[in-house]
């Protein structure tokens, strides 16, 4: 059974208080809260096995190996992925997309098509941009409606063979729009382009399957699904992963090294150069195993009567706008308050006890979409509550009284 209460006692954090209030943090979707079975794991690495890895013949460096390598099978397993040398442990997704297209240098020429869509974070915008600088290639961007979805008619019309990659987030950070990566993924190889997907948003909220999706790439990062910052993955086909060059050079990635030539070790260290987050690596796994314990089916049962309790209480607000309505979301929502910055009433609720983000949420190109300077963004975790988000309902209607 799933008891919310008794979930949310494992998370110190949530029992704190901000102002002299009760935390109610509804900012998930930034990063979420960890549990004290990670927390402890944390301690436990630094307390009983530090050790540099994969080098040392001494018991403390075995152990910190086979501990790391254990948490790379528990991710393959995860996510489904073919081997566990397709899973490189990265600093977060920004540096998994940076790896991937620093790599396709080698593959592009000018004319060329690098596709994205209209609403990507930034670190799957920028990336690609600097790419096509550097190659000559083009940025083709999918283009959204105002409920938030991809136009994919216009996906299926931009598509060629001149697409050699298309990198789309799975679900939007912004506006919480599940997409349709299955048929973003299938429709893209049909032209023989390759498809990387950005998953930070989705890892908290469930459980992808790379061989069923056959996506060549997925990430995400850790400490958006309650493991500590600092890490994350990159999962690649085994294929493409032999096809990119090495992202960096220095130790761990070596076969041999000579001043005439350096020949590179096999996957998956040939993208692991030096002393990785070894602690984030291992405690990674422990996250994934907290995750998997709740099951992803109870996590998102809640998450989406958050998000339907969320969406009725907010629309009895006056003047309240939801930016992000597709049939298919997740329990984000952004909003904003008539005519109100969203910023002043972010610093007003924060005085409250309410963690809510405010901005364009590295977005920016959907708040220009929308002609907005930002929103508000509440996004809901499976510890949260309905008490919560009434509570974060009381603050905002207080807000919009003093601001008016």
């Amino acid at each position: 059974m799933f008891d919310v209460h008794k979930i949310r006692t494992q998370f110190p954090i949530l029992s704190t208080q901000v102002n002299g209030r009760p935390l109610v943090y509804f900012d998930n979707g930034a990063t979420s809260q960890k549990p004290q079975v990670v927390i402890d794991a944390i301690s436990k690495y630094y307390s009983e096995i530090n050790a540099n890895i994969h080098r040392g013949v001494h018991t403390l460096s075995q152990l910190a190996t086979d501990a790391y390598e254990e948490s790379r099978i528990k991710i393959q397993k995860h996510i489904n992925a073919e081997h566990s040398h397709e899973i490189i442990f990265t600093t977060g997704t920004t540096s998994a997309i940076n790896l991937v297209a620093s790599g396709f240098t080698t593959l592009l020429e000018k004319g060329d098509e690098v596709m994205i869509s209209a609403m990507e974070h930034h670190s799957n915008i920028v990336p690609w941009q600097m790419l096509c600088e550097r190659t000559g290639a083009s940025l083709v961007v999918i283009p959204m409606n105002l409920d938030g979805d991809l136009i994919l008619g216009e996906f299926d019309r931009l598509l060629s063979g001149k697409t050699k990659i298309v990198s789309v987030n799975h679900i939007s950070n912004a506006l919480g729009t599940v997409n349709p990566i299955k048929y973003i993924i299938d429709k893209a190889h049909s032209v023989g382009a390759a498809v990387m997907i950005d998953g930070a948003q989705a890892a908290p909220h469930l459980r992808p399957d790379v061989q069923q999706l056959d996506c060549d790439f997925y990430t995400f990062s850790g400490h958006k699904a309650c493991g500590p910052t600092g890490v994350g993955i990159l999962y690649g086909k085994e294929v493409w992963l032999n096809k990119l060059p090495p992202y960096m050079g220095g130790g761990e990635m070596i076969k041999e090294v000579t001043f005439e030539k350096t020949t590179y070790a096999h996957l998956p260290h040939k993208f692991e150069a030096g002393t990785p987050n070894i602690a984030g690596g291992i405690v990674l796994g422990t996250a994934i195993d907290f995750l998997n314990e709740i099951g992803f089916e109870s996590i998102q049962k809640q998450e989406m009567e958050l998000l339907e309790y969320g969406t009725q209480r907010l629309l009895e607000i006056e003047g309240l706008k939801i930016y992000g309505t597709a049939k298919q979301k997740t329990s984000v929502i952004s909003f904003n308050i008539g005519n109100i910055h969203p910023y002043d009433i972010g610093t007003i609720v924060d005085k409250l006890g309410i963690a809510l983000r405010t901005g364009h949420h590295c977005t920016q190109p959907i708040m220009d979409f929308y002609k907005i300077p930002g929103t508000l963004r509440a996004s809901f975790s499976f510890y949260n509550t309905k008490q919560e988000i009434d509570s974060m309902i009381e603050a905002l209607k207080r807000a919009v009284t003093m601001l008016s």
